[in-house]
């Protein structure tokens, strides 16, 4: 049965009920959510989902809403970080029975990590409406484009790339035997230096008003003030960047595997999800800013994508637009330790053992990805059962990490 427990349910002066979805949640994202509940700004209450766990100032895997104000800190650095997915018309028995080669093909087509493109080599018409909605940017906040520390055309290069960290790219077989592409990235290097530059803005500009917030990252834009257009409107070119991005990577890598497969058409219906973003919403009688900071939109008859981590199962999921979580739903599996942690108890034998049966790297390098450092993704299921359904269930046979 599903897990949720609520903090501050008769709540006084002035802080707002936490509904959990679980109640596997550490001492730090508790006292976090419990932080960002006494903010004035907030509507109704926070939902914290079953992947929850302690972030920079606001907890990941939470749901803010917020009234005339945004908390740039809980929307984050990478702006617009998500999930794509797309079927083929392959079954899983076309595949090559070595997939070292078709790994090695996406891993040569995509750069990984800091690596970007030599080249510019996106759609001439995506590079052109975005350069043209990030002139402004840099024109009035030059500070941005400092905090790139490359050339102005990173971010162009960039476009199309993995990126590190969790980012991944997978092929992953359905429990049809169909076979499916799936990917994990964000706004990269122009979207962190987004975040940065408005995060510090907005405890510099709160600092002259309010001295008594919970916690400094906590620091917020009100409509009206000097920088919350600013704000929304780069944050909404950083979340359309991070949505090209993630199209312009799944070409890529539908061009590298296809000499490995017979001819295949892809699923016309890709699934493509923010869960680091903000939106305009309507929730208990109110026009509000959610911020999903590790959360995606699951309203009623949403499809979404919901990952587990690199050894376990991944979920294309229908939301049942459940009201007390904002319809929304979690964003993977959550992170259960640390990646200090992960590397110092598990070693590269370990990781080998958890990732059997993927063609994945197996180095020390990724062992603070190994799937024991996350929560486990069929419990983190269970406990979001009322709010999303699952469609199809998928496991990875190849998995390319940043």
């Amino acid at each position: 049965m599903p897990v949720k427990i609520e903090l501050n349910k008769n709540a006084t002066n002035g802080l707002k009920p936490v509904k959990i979805y679980t109640s596997d949640i550490e001492n730090q994202a508790l006292t976090q959510l419990k932080q960002i509940a006494q903010l004035p700004i907030v509507h109704s209450h926070i939902a914290a989902m079953p992947d929850v766990h302690a972030g920079i100032g606001a907890t990941v895997g939470s749901v803010i809403p917020t009234l005339n104000a945004i908390i740039p800190a809980a929307v984050g650095v990478d702006l617009g970080c998500g999930m794509s997915a797309v079927r083929l018309s392959v079954k899983s028995s076309q595949l090559p029975d070595n997939l070292a080669a078709m790994r090695s093909a996406i891993e040569r087509a995509v750069p990984v990590g800091l690596a970007a493109h030599k080249t510019i080599n996106v759609r001439t018409s995506s590079c052109n409406k975005l350069a043209y909605g990030v002139e402004w940017l840099f024109e009035k906040h030059p500070a941005v484009m400092k905090m790139l520390k490359q050339p102005q055309t990173i971010w162009t290069k960039q476009l199309g790339t993995l990126g590190s960290g969790n980012h991944f790219i997978e092929i992953c077989v359905d429990d049809s035997k169909d076979v499916w592409v799936m990917l994990h990235s964000g706004s990269r290097g122009i979207g962190n230096a987004i975040g940065q530059y408005f995060i510090q803005l907005a405890k510099k500009d709160m600092g002259k008003h309010i001295h008594n917030l919970p916690d400094k990252d906590l620091a917020y834009f009100t409509e009206g003030s000097e920088h919350f257009v600013d704000y929304v409107t780069a944050v909404n070119w950083a979340q359309e960047y991070a949505r090209i991005n993630r199209e312009e990577m799944m070409g890529l890598v539908l061009r590298a595997i296809a000499p490995f497969l017979p001819k295949f058409r892809a699923d016309r219906h890709a699934i493509n999800c923010h869960h680091n973003y903000i939106s305009r919403e309507q929730h208990f009688g109110a026009d509000v800013i959610v911020t999903r900071k590790g959360a995606i939109s699951a309203r009623d008859g949403e499809l979404g994508i919901i990952p587990g981590s690199m050894g376990a199962k991944s979920f294309i999921v229908r939301g049942k637009g459940n009201a007390d979580s904002f319809c929304s739903c979690s964003h993977g599996a959550g992170r259960r330790m640390s990646r200090t942690a992960a590397r110092n108890l598990f070693s590269k034998e370990d990781l080998i053992a958890q990732t059997k049966g993927v063609e994945c790297r197996k180095d020390k390098q990724v062992i603070d990805e190994i799937p024991a450092a996350y929560k486990d993704i069929d419990e983190v299921m269970e406990n979001q059962s009322d709010l999303i359904e699952v469609v199809h269930t998928l496991k990875q046979v190849v998995c390319i990490k940043g």
